[in-house]
């Protein structure tokens, strides 16, 4: 094996072992309204995600896709309704959050045999939803070109969700400094509040032993 071969194999590799698997299947339950099953995966803001979801027909049911995200703002990507075969989305996020594809499965008429519709999902998110295919073509890159753009992608993917986690925890440390600070004021209180109350007892049963002649 060449050095160039090796190097290759190296690139292929790490691009496996550094791209995360978004692609689940299951089935989905019909229900009479309100159920979702709801897959989540997180995304950081600006970036490209791809929906492919795949739903083997079934007379009798409905199946209806959203995709929201769980940010401060609750925002709604997309919307489907009665999903049939491969439906594809794309679309960037706004906000650093989780992601969430929700499924509902409705009965909407005579069903035949279980009442369930097998769901294929994949969730592309960033480097794995760019088509790198149409970049080679365009800029007339190598192979070798190809996978070190996907590795660049990926690492830099990995780069900014650490920043976002480091980020996530310093707010948690400032939180926790927070509440820890609250609660220091507040033992204080309390045990200025115990201190005062017992004085003032002292003070009292000082009075009413005086007032009864039992002490001086």
């Amino acid at each position: 094996m060449t050095v160039r071969s090796a190097v290759f194999a190296l690139v292929i590799a790490l691009v496996a072992l550094l791209t995360p698997v978004h692609a689940v299947k299951f089935d989905l339950i019909a229900g009479g309204g309100g159920e979702h099953n709801s897959v989540w995966n997180f995304a950081p803001a600006d970036t490209l995600v791809v929906v492919t979801a795949i739903v083997q027909p079934s007379p009798g049911m409905r199946v209806d896709m959203s995709i929201v995200d769980g940010s401060e703002h609750g925002r709604i990507y997309q919307t489907k309704k009665d999903l049939n075969g491969e439906t594809r989305v794309a679309f960037t996020t706004h906000d650093e959050a989780d992601l969430g594809v929700c499924f509902s499965n409705l009965i909407v008429g005579d069903t035949q045999g279980k009442n369930a519709r097998a769901v294929d999902l994949d969730i592309d998110i960033g480097a794995e939803a760019v088509d790198y295919n149409a970049i080679a073509n365009h800029e007339s890159l190598s192979l070798m070109e190809v996978e070190m753009r996907k590795l660049e992608a990926v690492v830099r993917e990995i780069v900014d969700e650490l920043g976002y986690l480091q980020r996530r925890e310093m707010k948690m440390r400032d939180t926790n400094e927070s509440t820890n600070d609250r609660v220091k004021w507040f033992s204080i209180f309390i045990t200025v509040g115990i201190v005062a109350l017992g004085a003032w007892q002292l003070i009292h049963l000082r009075s009413f032993f005086k007032r009864k002649y039992l002490i001086d």
